[in-house]
């Protein structure tokens, strides 16, 4: 019986930690890192579904894809910034959030919640090509997922800020019906 993206997913979306992604904004405008991570795991059952995964490979791609940026930190703050400033050169480029993040969600996810080797594998190179190269069908489909929500995300939050240039620039009376 094919479960539903709800009943693979409520213990992981009520959990206290996973909540206070909510408070954490993402790919700009009024999206936070819960709405990305959730549709994120959205588009990835859908992507599963459509793709004729097994049940259980259904699952662990749709929780993998749920908890790949739950990697527990505030990549904007500054204290992030204070730590980045003591490298430079590679070095600086190789500890960006863009690059570390993934392996970061595996492992804090891994620890909260029961995950195999594909689904830590799947997190950490949901980035590729920043990350390591996806190593199985459903590392492939979540960095497909990410991408694809990503993308419509951040398309969104550049409409919202080009019309509000477009405001400035045009004249009141000109707006008028």
């Amino acid at each position: 019986m094919a479960q539903s993206f709800q009943e693979i997913t409520e213990d992981i979306v009520s959990h206290p930690l996973f909540l206070q992604l909510r408070d954490c904004p993402h790919h700009g405008g009024e999206n936070s890192l819960y709405i990305h991570s959730v549709d994120t795991a959205k588009c990835a059952y859908r992507l599963a579904r459509r793709f004729g995964l097994k049940e259980e490979r259904v699952r662990a791609l749709t929780r993998a894809a749920l908890l790949h940026d739950f990697f527990g930190y505030d990549w904007q703050s500054e204290r992030h910034k204070r730590y980045m400033h003591r490298y430079s050169g590679w070095q600086r480029v190789r500890r960006m959030h863009a690059f570390i993040h993934g392996s970061h969600a595996a492992r804090r996810a891994g620890r909260l919640f029961d995950l195999d080797q594909r689904q830590r594998d799947a997190i950490a190179s949901h980035m590729f090509p920043l990350a390591s190269w996806p190593k199985s069908s459903e590392a492939w489909l979540l960095t497909l997922a990410d991408k694809m929500v990503a993308s419509r995300e951040v398309g969104e939050t550049v409409g919202w800020h080009v019309k509000g240039w477009c405001r400035k620039l045009t004249p009141a009376r000109s707006r008028r019906p």
